[in-house]
């Protein structure tokens, strides 16, 4: 698979991104402290959960499941 090289590039770029948690990211405490996901990030993480998807009714299952699939506002949950 072509992609994996992208994908275990990309999640390992946020690997050590909270490394004084150990990997565990904490709970959001107020929507004013929560940082926003950005449009890049919502792109790289859609086009992440492709190259790894067994096929598109997976890859539809994974983007739900991950709010990267706009809902009937228009507005994708991951960047509420």
């Amino acid at each position: 698979m072509s992609g994996s090289v992208e994908v275990r590039q990309f999640l390992l770029r946020y690997d050590g991104a909270d490394a004084g948690s150990g990997g565990v990211p904490s709970q959001r405490s107020g929507q004013t402290e929560a940082p926003r996901v950005s449009d890049d990030q919502v792109r790289r993480a859609r086009l992440a959960v492709a190259a790894g998807a067994l096929d598109a009714d997976d890859c539809a299952l994974l983007l739900d499941m991950l709010g990267l699939i706009p809902d009937e506002d228009g507005e994708l949950p991951a960047q509420r």
